[in-house]
């Protein structure tokens, strides 16, 4: 999403989903200026480890509905909003293999002061985990593979 998406307190520089590799310094830059005194970030990574697994992970598939940028900029939108501070965001969720220690998502949110950035920063990731429609595939050292999260 090349836009900004505005909301009653922040604007949504970057909502997107991606298959290429995700570059923190570049959402910090997306939410940079000279009214923002704070910056929170959060960067998730593929880990060798889960506690459904039975040994070590080796890497995750992602897949992604369709709707699964509109939804990501409409949650962005959503968690500006709940602060009065204005708020920046910037966010990206891979998509298809990623190895361990893979960038996985990178969530970027500015504001002129620390608390506002934390709280918004927060919120969006737990919603990404929790409304977002992205599922993964887990691939494990003896070869098998299991949907995470998946319920059917």
């Amino acid at each position: 999403m090349a836009a900004d998406v505005g909301a009653a307190a922040g604007t949504v520089r970057i909502a997107r989903i991606s298959d290429e590799p995700l570059d923190l310094a570049a959402h910090i830059a997306a939410v940079s200026g000279p009214t923002m005194g704070g910056i929170a970030t959060f960067v998730g990574t593929v880990r060798d480890h889960d506690p459904g697994a039975r040994g070590d992970v080796t890497l995750l598939e992602y897949s992604a509905h369709p709707d699964a940028e509109r939804i990501l900029a409409e949650l962005a939108a959503a968690c500006a909003a709940q602060t009065d501070a204005e708020c920046t965001v910037a966010v990206t969720h891979r998509v298809g293999r990623l190895e361990v220690g893979a960038l996985a998502v990178v969530v970027a949110v500015a504001s002129a002061h620390r608390a506002p950035a934390f709280e918004v920063c927060r919120a969006l990731i737990e919603r990404i985990k929790t409304d977002l429609p992205i599922w993964k595939r887990q691939h494990e050292h003896d070869g098998t593979a299991s949907w995470v999260g998946l319920d059917v």
